[in-house]
């Protein structure tokens, strides 16, 4: 196949450009592998001379605390020249031990044992400066001092760079004198510096213009130096080590690496001749699992379940927008979390994790699923149902478990609207009964009750014959038939009142005073307290205003309030005290109210219960109707008042409500 001039010259083109590139890349790594190296080299030495500085700085420290023993000698015991001659043989790097007093007068002195007397062809003056600077620097510190270093000939020709140490001698913190020690700067690079640094390398001495002082170390062998200085800073005087490195030839490391880079590169270039080929391929396969890709996030973004996916830890790998939506986190706030999730309520946090460990151990879910309970991340509960299904991969190993969320919290609101509608129309349906007893034996107990009064008048009349025979007797009669009459009339009252309640007709209103309400109840509650054990109390201050209500009712919520109490106390077998009060109640500038309590000291009211505590037909007690606080509520508030109860510490319960003001 023959291809035009114009193509196969830009083929050519690029390939020369990938040569020209290839080689530029080697020539590139070559250059930089030098380089490298060379910096390599130079951190090393850098390295090697800060750690011979420090073993130098180390080792004098060393001998300065050796010195300071000879202070504390007993020197008619020891003499002061033989332990000096002792340390000396120890200290290669001592050419003289001196002891002197406090006008630097030499008192004694030892040279070492190693070379012939350092001063024996000069001689060494007592004031020699550099002594002076030492001694001074140690007696302006209290302790060690330096002096700068002196060139001293000797007798062959050679001559020796000398340091002196100058370390005061403290006696109950006076000074008696001094201990001068002469150093050779050439047996201090040789005795402290350790042998690995100094093996393959040089280091010497220099002062701070370059000026070598002393050196020791392998002797020059290669053509290109690299060069590493550290400042020895000593109190009294300061010196420069320098450490020198030589290299005869370059390394064969740059050669190795440059062999694998062509190497490289050759199969680089055969390479990308065969993957050109495959390139087309994969973009093609590429670009479909793209779209299908796109397909499948558009359709699960457009869901409204929720899709969770778990690993076999219990970490969530995948969630859509829409389980993001249900339990108010982002996809980054939910991935990678484990056991316990988030949304998780804390309530619930031990059940959901025995059920996620049955689900880890391969306990398949129910196919129906199972409802649980969400908490959103602003804390509100979410009712959702799971449907869970095992995770297979292409190799048929099931890595985790998929989970489909529904959120049925609006359908189980809507059960439970439909639950509580079904129970008021229940109520509803058996108050409409109760009303139709109440108006039923309103009209059978009418007569009866009117025929009890009758016969209580006429009884009154006979008694007016028999009065005249017994008078006390007639007048123990005439009382208990009055109070048979005053009842029927009362109980003829509440009938006409229940009447009156059940057919929602206006009821009798009028102004009472709290006092009269109480003492008109009171026989019926004290003759029950009696039976019962219980004492009751009243507080009611007469000057009490009067209140806007209907009596007979009124009077009914109290007794009912008052039984009700005392029932509570009938097991206890503490003191029983039954508290009737009365009191003013807050008020405004349009209505203004009074408050009644009954208050009881017996176990108090649970809390199941006191949810429903004025629910039609819901009582505790084995002969109940659950009709009597359902009612009393009902009065008062047709009085316009609130009937409500809190608990009486350390126990009891009380029970109060308002009335209107006459």
């Amino acid at each position: 196949m023959l291809f035009p001039a114009g193509t196969l010259l830009r083929r050519w083109s690029l390939w020369l450009l990938l040569v020209v590139l290839v080689l530029s890349m080697l020539s590139t790594l070559v250059w930089l592998a030098g380089r490298y190296e060379v910096s390599q080299v130079q951190s090393r030495i850098e390295r090697d001379a800060s750690d011979a500085v420090s073993d130098i700085r180390a080792a004098l420290t060393r001998n300065v605390q050796t010195l300071q023993t000879l202070q504390f000698v007993d020197h008619t015991q020891r003499p002061w020249p033989r332990e000096a001659a002792s340390l000396l043989r120890e200290h290669r790097e001592w050419l003289r031990l001196e002891w002197r007093d406090v006008e630097l007068g030499v008192i004694a002195a030892v040279d070492t044992p190693f070379r012939a007397p350092v001063f024996a062809k000069q001689g060494r003056s007592a004031r020699q400066p550099e002594v002076v600077q030492a001694c001074a620097v140690a007696r302006r510190q209290s302790g060690p001092g330096y002096g700068v270093s002196t060139y001293v000939p000797q007798n062959d020709g050679l001559g020796l760079e000398i340091m002196d140490l100058c370390l005061p001698v403290l006696v109950d913190g006076r000074l008696t004198g001094y201990t001068v020690a002469s150093y050779t700067l050439s047996e201090i690079l040789a005795g402290m510096v350790g042998p690995q640094l100094t093996r393959s390398q040089e280091v010497s001495f220099t002062e701070s213009d370059g000026t070598r002082l002393a050196k020791f170390g392998t002797p020059r062998r290669g053509s290109r130096v690299f060069t590493a200085q550290q400042l020895l800073d000593l109190p009294g005087h300061a010196m420069v080590l320098r450490m020198d490195s030589w290299r005869a030839a370059p390394d064969v490391f740059p050669n190795v690496l440059t062999a694998l880079v062509t190497a490289m590169a050759i199969a680089l270039v055969t390479v990308l001749a065969m993957l050109a080929r495959d390139m087309r391929r994969r973009q093609r396969v590429e670009s479909d699992l793209a779209d299908a890709l796109a397909f499948r996030k558009a359709m699960e973004d457009s869901l409204v379940t929720g899709l969770r996916a778990r690993d076999n830890q219990g970490r969530i790998t995948y969630v859509n927008p829409a389980f993001c939506e249900m339990v108010g986190f982002t996809a980054k706030e939910l991935l990678g979390h484990g056991i316990p999730a988030p949304y998780w309520p804390p309530e619930m946090i031990d059940e959901y994790g025995q059920r996620q460990a049955l689900r880890l151990a391969g306990n398949a879910p129910p196919r129906e699923g199972v409802e649980s309970v969400f908490m959103h991340k602003g804390g509100e509960r979410i009712a959702v149902l799971i449907f869970e299904a095992p995770l297979i991969n292409a190799n048929g190993q099931q890595t985790g478990w998929m989970s489909a969320v529904l959120d049925i919290t609006e359908q189980r609101r809507v059960e439970e609207l439909s639950r509580a509608s079904q129970e008021r129309l229940q109520a509803t349906a058996r108050l409409a009964t109760v009303g139709e007893m109440a108006s039923l034996l309103s009209h059978e107990l009418n007569q009866p009750l009117a025929a009890i009064s009758s016969y209580a008048t006429g009884s009154m009349n006979l008694l007016q014959d028999v009065a005249l025979q017994d008078a006390g007797l007639a007048e123990m009669l005439g009382s208990a038939i009055a109070r048979i009459g005053q009842q029927a009339e009362r109980a003829g009252k509440v009938i006409k009142s229940v009447h009156d309640f059940v057919r929602r007709r206006d009821q009798t209103r009028e102004a009472v005073l709290p006092r009269t309400l109480l003492d008109n109840v009171m026989p019926l509650i004290i003759l029950q307290a009696r039976k019962l054990g219980v004492r009751v109390v009243v507080r009611c201050p007469d000057q009490l205003p009067a209140v806007w209500c209907d009596r007979t009712m009124v009077e009914q919520v109290l007794l009912n309030l008052a039984r009700n109490a005392m029932q509570a106390m009938a097991d206890d077998t503490t003191d029983k005290v039954l508290t009737l009060a009365v009191r003013t109640a807050a008020s405004n500038a349009v209505s203004r109210w009074m408050a009644f309590s009954v208050t009881d000291v017996g176990p108090g009211i649970a809390p199941g219960v006191a949810e429903k505590l004025f629910t039609p037909f819901f009582t505790t007690k084995a002969e109940g109707m659950g009709l009597g606080l359902s009612l009393c509520r009902t009065v008062v508030e047709q009085h316009g008042g609130l009937l409500s109860h809190c608990d009486n510490p350390p126990r009891g319960t009380v029970f109060s409500f308002t009335l209107p003001q006459a």
